[in-house]
């Protein structure tokens, strides 16, 4: 059996710049980290006492005798990316719930083909994780995905991830602070769970279809990237730009197409910003899902009474990426 833990991630920067529409002609960057909430996966191979083949669990359970006949696209096609073809029996559990905004669809598929190279006894490097992944996302299923969730889940850190124009690349930057420059971004940061993004495939599907019509916005976002990145570097300077940042961030955003926000999404925002936040976005395609401030800690309580009708979610930036936490080689039948 093997069972592997996958980090979800937040973007703060650059977000949309990381579409293959977009980067192959432009280039693009974002920076994100990968938080401790997770996606576990536990697979092993399927002793043949059963009158099925196959039997996975995520939100539904599937029982088929052949790899074509698995409804799940992600599982279907990692088993047959890397040609397994004894049965298997794949198990998901998740900290946090789908189509959220924290790239949880990525996660699931980088932590399933790092599970499944476990069972051929092979390590894939962190690299080679997330090309197989953005590969089987976006070149055999078609899914309306970047590449910037499957690169953050698998290498894990505060990064910035840039994506040069004209080929298949991902260039992985850590971001190196001191340890209490390190420690204040994490204290001022606030994650609220605003409700399901019903749509996020769509709208996600439709930011891909405007992008290269909405190249100042684009490009603005992009700038926004690298001095965002300037701004952590630079221990001269007041980390409190940074939540000013992502304000900037968010009007550009929101422009981009007309679905991205609400008018709750919208109110949630300005509660915040009245109660003390700096600055703040959602995250993701948009429609929903989690929404992220920057905030002081003495501004931080008077936000969660005022937003006491949110999830709130307490988080910390985790540094492992997709690891196996469990790994037995006993022979199967």
């Amino acid at each position: 059996m093997i069972i592997t833990r996958t980090p979800f991630r937040i973007s703060f920067f650059g977000g949309g710049t990381d579409y293959p529409v977009w980067y192959n002609k432009y280039g693009g960057a974002v920076i994100s980290a990968s938080i401790n909430k997770y996606c576990y996966i536990s697979t092993r191979f399927l002793p043949p006492f059963f009158p099925f083949k196959y039997r996975l669990r995520y939100y539904t359970t599937e029982e088929v005798n052949t790899v074509e006949d698995i409804k799940h696209p992600s599982i279907r096609e990692c088993l047959k990316f890397l040609k397994i073809e004894d049965g298997v029996e794949i198990v998901h559990n998740a900290d946090l719930p789908s189509q959220s905004g924290l790239g949880s669809s990525s996660t699931f598929t980088v932590g399933l083909l790092n599970a499944l190279y476990g069972l051929k006894r092979y390590m894939p490097t962190k690299k080679e994780l997330a090309l197989n992944a953005i590969n089987i996302e976006q070149n055999i299923i078609k899914e309306s995905v970047g590449s910037q969730d499957q690169t953050s889940a698998a290498f894990g850190g505060l990064n910035k991830i840039s994506f040069p124009s004209g080929g298949n690349k991902v260039d992985v930057q850590s971001i190196i602070l001191n340890q209490d420059r390190y420690s204040l971004l994490e204290k001022n940061l606030m994650l609220f769970f605003t409700g399901y993004a019903r749509n996020a495939f769509e709208i996600a599907s439709e930011q891909i279809k405007v992008s290269l019509k909405k190249v100042t916005e684009m490009n603005s976002m992009m700038e926004l990237t690298d001095e965002a990145l300037g701004l952590l570097s630079d221990e001269n300077r007041n980390l409190n730009e940074f939540g000013q940042l992502l304000g900037k961030q968010w009007k550009i955003k929101r422009t981009i197409t007309n679905n991205i926000t609400t008018s709750e999404i919208d109110d949630i925002y300005k509660t915040g910003i009245k109660c003390g936040a700096l600055g703040g976005k959602l995250l993701g395609a948009g429609g929903g899902g989690f929404i992220l401030f920057y905030a002081e800690p003495e501004a931080q309580e008077k936000i969660k009474q005022s937003l006491h009708h949110l999830t709130y979610v307490p988080f910390k930036f985790d540094n492992t990426g997709s690891q196996v936490i469990y790994h037995t080689h006993e022979n199967h039948i």
